[in-house]
Order: structure tokens, then sequence, then C-alpha cells
């Protein structure tokens, strides 16, 4: 038995016991990872898992259930329970399958998300243990919280009992390292990462290693600023985080509950005039590209924000039906959870400004490089975060601060957003520097 003929089967078992409609996805994932600390390996990991859900509508009662056992007898038992489930739980008036999914059989052709190159265990030892030498190299570091790396696949099938069936894999490949320099209470602790779904795009060791340590020095003796109002410079290791609180507020579950600052934010002036917000899921060799939905529907690029005016958003069809509009492509699921509205490679556009001009102008501020806890309150856009980071004195970069607290409203953080021109895709949510004006911090 293939593995897209497992889920062909268990839709089949589902019709056998009554279902109207039913979707089934199944996700195997393979994964090897090696964590070295002090050149010697501290943890190795090999891993293999695949887990096949089945969701059944009857009428308008939907009941989902999960196995990790890949036998046609179980598959039977699986869609009895399901079914059985479907006849008890409450009526939902917006369930069903997505009315303008795909019919027909689709793959990622075009997508470049397989890679064939992958390494074994001793290369990934091999990678760690050099990404951590780099780092240990360097005058001022003290000591290691250890180097990782790791390779993986997943493989995805989605089928429906509409008549559509996809199949897809992606592979990952990562490094990290974490270091720490100074001593006793002063001592610092700062980490490079990255990965990519091919080999030939991923930093390599020296270049984890160097970032790290660079990091970390930088950092030593950080002092805290004043309380009062400044402005703001989110690096691109952090700015990606405002982009995540504006996906949040426009996720169309959210909004049809009404808990979403955002709420009402359709067709009006979210940005500043001239920002763009993008998601593609067709970006070749993208961390979170799909040739479909978690639906099976159509899963095209999509300006969420042109010229700061919010265009749609994000909808998966149960969302869609609640605020009666058509989804948009947007669902995401796990075996064991249904569809919720999602983003895939999503992006701010970059701004004209290099960096060192966005603060030239700037006398007294402060770049953010690291965010720590949270307390941004979804409904009202309320926003206070820990960060650390550096003054910024003159347009120029100064000496480290930490233990400050950075508070606003995402509304107007949004809006006086002030994006610089250098954007990198590195990561699934991208940014580029974003300055902001009068934010308020509490230091000393």
């Amino acid at each position: 038995m293939t593995i897209t003929t497992h889920v062909e089967a268990l839709l089949a078992a589902a019709r056998r016991h009554g279902a109207d409609q039913a979707d089934a996805i199944l996700i195997r994932n393979e994964a090897e990872a090696a964590l070295v600390r002090k050149g010697v390996p501290e943890d190795i990991e090999r891993s293999e898992d695949v887990t096949l859900g089945l969701r059944v509508f009857r009428g308008k009662r939907a009941a989902a259930v999960s196995t990790s056992v890949l036998d046609e007898r179980e598959f039977d038992r699986l869609a009895e329970q399901a079914c059985a489930m479907a006849l008890v739980v409450p009526e939902d008036r917006f369930a069903g399958l997505a009315p303008n999914a795909l019919t027909g059989h689709f793959d990622a052709t075009g997508l470049d998300l397989d890679d064939p190159a992958q390494l074994d265990m001793d290369a990934l030892l091999a990678h760690a243990r050099l990404a951590e030498e780099v780092a240990l190299s360097h005058t001022g570091i003290t000591n290691t919280n250890g180097a990782s790396a790791s390779r993986g696949r997943a493989t995805v099938v989605l089928g429906t009992s509409a008549g559509f069936m996809g199949c897809y894999s992606r592979t990952s490949h990562s490094i990290s390292a974490s270091v720490l320099a100074g001593e006793g209470p002063s001592m610092q602790r700062d980490y490079a990462y990255h990965s990519a779904v091919h080999l030939s795009d991923l930093d390599a060791p020296e270049v984890i290693g160097q970032e790290a340590a660079e990091r970390v020095l930088a950092r030593l003796s950080p002092g805290r600023p004043k309380t009062g109002t400044y402005s703001v410079i989110y690096d691109p290791r952090v700015s990606s985080t405002l982009l995540g609180h504006l996906v949040a507020g426009i996720n169309g579950a959210a909004v049809a509950r009404g808990t979403s600052f955002l709420k009402d934010a359709m067709k009006t002036r979210v940005l500043g005039a001239g920002l763009r917000v993008h998601d593609d899921p067709r970006r070749p060799r993208g961390p979170a590209s799909r040739p479909f939905d978690g639906e099976g529907c159509f899963a095209g690029p999509l300006d969420l924000v042109e010229d700061g005016i919010l265009q749609t958003l994000l909808l998966d069809s149960r969302s869609g039906r609640q605020l009666d509009l058509p989804s948009n492509g947007r669902a995401s699921r796990g075996v064991t959870s249904p569809p919720s509205p999602s983003v895939t490679n999503l992006h701010l556009a970059a701004g004209t400004l290099s960096p060192e001009a966005l603060r030239s102008d700037i006398r007294e501020g402060i770049l953010v490089t690291e965010l720590m806890g949270s307390s941004v309150n979804m409904l009202t856009g309320d926003y206070s975060r820990g960060a650390s980071g550096f003054m910024i004195r003159n347009g120029e970069i100064a000496e480290p601060v930490a233990e400050l607290t950075i508070a606003g409203n995402l509304r107007d953080m949004l809006a006086r957003m002030v994006p610089a021109s250098d954007l990198t895709f590195r990561r699934s949510v991208n940014a580029p520097s974003l300055r902001i004006d009068g934010m308020n911090i509490a230091g000393l």
C-alpha cells in the first residue's frame, strides 16, 4: 500500500460507515539531530513517525480521530468510531469541506521543496562541532550551551471525499550555536541559528559560530536606559514579531469571534502609506511553501496589505462562512486538529532607507535585538514586552542595554512603522529593520 492509498482507504471506510463528507490527512516525519557541548556529543536523535487523521461530517456535525497504525483493519474501526461520534456532537452550521477545493491529483512540482542532499549523523556532528569551535575560539567567550545540526523530511498527503488528492514532501536543514561571555552576574548569552529547505542554502557552520560569538560579546556589561519616550528600531531578528501580531489580528477565526483589535479594519489603513505585506505559499524553496492548503484549496500569492490598506483577512472555509467571505487558501491543519487560518511565506516589503539612514536622525533611541516574555492583548492591541539591545546615540549604535520594557498599542505601532531596506528571506515570516517613534520605555 502506497502512502496515498492509505488516505484513499480511510476515506472509503468513512463512506462505508455513513459519512456524508470526509477528509483525511497523513503526515510522515523523518529527522536526525546532533547536539555537541565542548566538542562532546551530548544528544543524538533519530526519529520517524507517521500519523493519520480522519475528519467526518454527518450533516452539520463533525468529528475527528487519528491513529499511527497504518492497517486497513484499523481504518475500518477508526471510521466507525468517527461516524458514531459525529452523531452525538452539537451541530455546527459552518462545518463542511471547502466549497472551492480543487479536484484531481496534485503535488509540489516547481516548488523545489525536496532536497536529495542529506547529511548523515557523522556529518551532522562535524557541522555542530565546527560551529562551536569557531565560537569558542573568540577571546572573551567563557562557556557554551552547545551547538546543534539537524536534517529532516516531512511528507504530507491530503485527500477529500469530494475528489481532491495531494501529496508533497519538504526537507529541512538547520544549524545553531549558543555561547556565553563574561563571568558571574555580568555573564551574557546569545546564539545564532539558520534553517533552510536545501542544504546548499544553509549558512556554513563557521558563519554560525562567528555570529554567535560576535553577538554575545557585543552584549557585555549592559546598562539600562532611563524611563521615557524613545524612537525604537526593531532589528530584523525581532521585527517579524510585529508582523506576527498583525497576522493574529487579521486571522478570520479571531475576527469572527470578535476577539481581534483589527476586527473592523477591512479596507482601512493599518500600516503607513506605501507599505505592503505579501504572503506567498508558492515561493520556490520557501520554508512554508505548499502546493495546496489544509483543505485542498489552491494556495496562491496574496497581498494582505497594499499601500498600507488591509485588503483581506486570512480565511479558511469555516471562518469564511462565518464572515460570508470565500476561503483564500490559507487553511492550515495538523492530524488531530481541524483547519484554521494561517500564513505561509510572509514578508513586509523593504523600504528605501538603509539601516544607517533609518537611524541617522535619532539623537537618543534604542535598537532592539531581543524580546522576552509577552503581554499583548489581542482584543485591545495593548503591547508590553521585555527587551534588550543597544542605545542609539546621534545616529550611531552605542552601548548595550538590557532589562527594559517596551510598551504601546499595536494599532498605533503598526501605523507608525517605517521599514529599512535590509529585508532578507531567512524564515517563513520576514521583515526588515523597523523604526517606530514615540515608544514608551521603562528602564531606570
